[in-house]
């Protein structure tokens, strides 16, 4: 009889000690304003980049023109705050989605630039 033991390393958790609140207010342009001018003259080239930076498919926000609701950018929202651990309603999602959708963009690039956390690999083998 052969007995086959299996040993399972700890995998790494990635904690962030952040804000539960948004790093900027929706109407916070002048944080950036190249960013934002970019984002009110050309809204849906401004959400296809954004989504491709937060790793989603270029195209995507061009699902919105489609809707009353922007449905991408409510989604992306959402996705944001469930990520980052924002606390806000999804009632609120969708008000700035659906009126205020150049700031809302632009609101989650702000975000995505200060929360970003670098990945390090420790003791990683080139092979």
């Amino acid at each position: 009889m052969t007995s086959k033991m299996v040993i399972s390393q700890p995998q790494p958790v990635m904690e962030a000690k952040e804000s539960d609140e948004w790093g900027s207010g929706i109407c916070d342009c002048r944080q950036d304003v190249p960013e934002c001018c970019f984002a009110f003259w050309c809204c849906p080239c401004f959400a296809c980049k954004t989504t491709k930076k937060y790793g989603q498919c270029l195209c995507l926000p061009l699902l919105d023109m489609f809707g009353l609701i922007p449905p991408v950018a409510m989604s992306m929202r959402v996705s944001m705050r469930q990520r980052y651990g924002i606390k806000d309603t999804m009632c609120r999602d969708c008000l700035f989605a659906t009126f205020c959708s150049p700031c809302t963009w632009c609101q989650m690039s702000r975000e995505m630039r200060r929360r970003n956390i670098q990945v390090v690999l420790v003791s990683a083998k080139n092979t």
